[in-house]
């Protein structure tokens, strides 16, 4: 028999909850969140396919990105292409109702090639705001804005 690795989940800084949602829901969106976190943290996509839910929409999809599961897939694959070494930290997490908001830090050196553009090794340090739309304890919406001008200054692609 072979034991399948144990995954630690990531744990969010500064957590802050609505005490009005059931414990179950409040557990449940907690965990996802974690597991989603981590999935940008490790490249486990498992993890984003359990949390995500088969009929999940991305409300701010960028151009040229697929929808549904493929989205994030995508775009992690992406960028971890270019910052081979990424991390990712859950600075804040706050549940509200059937939203949970999630401050995510990322940084790495930009060692691939991103956007027709070699890395040269320079470290790179961005952040995320996400919310996200829970239903029966997977995620079925978010709405993201990540801080690209920082990101692409950093990577060369732009002059700020």
């Amino acid at each position: 028999m072979t034991n399948a690795p144990t995954v630690t989940l990531l744990e969010p800084r500064t957590l802050v909850i609505d005490t009005t949602i059931p414990m179950t829901q409040l557990e449940a969106q907690i965990l996802a969140t974690r597991k989603y976190g981590t999935f940008w943290e490790n490249g486990d996509e498992s993890l984003a396919r359990e949390v995500l839910s088969p009929d999940y929409r991305d409300r701010t999809l960028p151009p040229g990105r697929p929808l549904g599961i493929d989205g994030p897939l995508g775009a992690f694959r992406a960028i971890r292409a270019a910052i081979p070494d990424m991390r990712c930290v859950i600075d804040q997490l706050l549940v509200l109702g059937d939203r949970v908001m999630v401050h995510l830090e990322f940084k790495g050196h930009f060692k691939g090639t991103f956007k027709g553009v070699q890395g040269r090794g320079q470290p790179v340090a961005f952040i995320a705001m996400d919310i996200y739309r829970f239903d029966d304890g997977l995620l079925v919406e978010s709405w993201h804005l990540e801080d690209n001008l920082t990101l692409y200054t950093q990577m060369g692609l732009i002059c700020a």
